[in-house]
């Protein structure tokens, strides 16, 4: 029976390019997405091309707890699961001191708690399945250092970051590496770029002078799903161009 690999908002950006990732390594791909649908359906096109089978389904994680559920149907759907890379995310910017508590529980809802009650619901299967399995986190950069003017974003980067941590602690013993990919500047439509965006010299305040290309994110997930990566858990991968070394987002008045 193939392995299954499901990434939440798999849609377009960074999800979809781990979809396909997953793909091409063999994995059967369940994709979900929240309002783009023709989306999902091309990720599901594009990866079965792989010769694997493909699913998608619709998932609201801004409604919780019931907003998770759909993923124990995608699940139900393969019969196991062995990969979930939680990539769903919002973000809101304003001043910390014009942020409102609603606009500040919303991310906390789709970032945090979201990515909370999928690594259960995964989890949970993994450990009945009796065979292990790996859950990623897409956080960001901002994980371990501030954005200006993004204090929900930030903090909900960071309580996923320790999220990752405990998992990894109590998963282990199951044989479930549990670890975080950090993302910094990368061409997605959420930044309103795409991967033709990625040239040389165009971000020059970053190290490498220009922002990632989503394969690049996918990469290091697909590492993270294979035997190579089988002593890795616990971790937060940076993949940032050097952005980390400068944050040259954070500077003195």
């Amino acid at each position: 029976m193939a392995k299954v690999a499901i990434v939440t908002a798999s849609d377009s950006g960074i999800g979809k390019e781990c979809a396909l990732q997953l793909a091409l390594d063999g994995f059967d791909i369940g994709i979900t997405w929240h309002s783009d649908e023709q989306g999902a359906r091309e990720t599901a096109k594009e990866a079965m091309q792989f010769g694997v089978r493909a699913e998608t389904i619709q998932m609201d994680l801004s409604t919780l707890p019931e907003g998770a559920k759909p993923l124990e149907q995608l699940i139900a759907r393969f019969g196991r699961i062995d990969v979930l890379v939680n990539n769903a995310g919002t973000m809101h910017k304003s001043p910390v001191l014009e942020t409102s508590y609603e606009d500040w529980r919303k991310v906390f809802t789709v970032d945090v708690d979201g990515a909370f009650l999928c690594s259960q619901i995964a989890a949970r299967r993994m450990i009945k399945q009796g065979e292990g399995g790996r859950i990623i986190n897409i956080t960001s950069v901002h994980e371990h250092t501030p954005l200006p003017e993004a204090s929900a974003y930030t903090a909900a980067k960071h309580a996923l970051g320790g999220l990752t941590k405990s998992l990894a602690v109590e998963l282990v013993q199951h044989n479930i590496l549990v670890n975080s990919v950090a993302p910094g500047a990368i061409a997605t439509p959420m930044n309103d770029m795409d991967d033709s965006d990625v040239q040389p010299g165009s971000e020059p305040s970053i190290p490498l002078r220009r922002p990632g290309a989503t394969r690049e994110i996918a990469s290091m997930v697909a590492w993270l799903c294979s035997e190579n990566a089988s002593y890795t858990t616990g971790q937060s991968l940076i993949i940032d161009g050097g952005f980390m070394l400068t944050n040259p987002q954070v500077k003195p008045e």
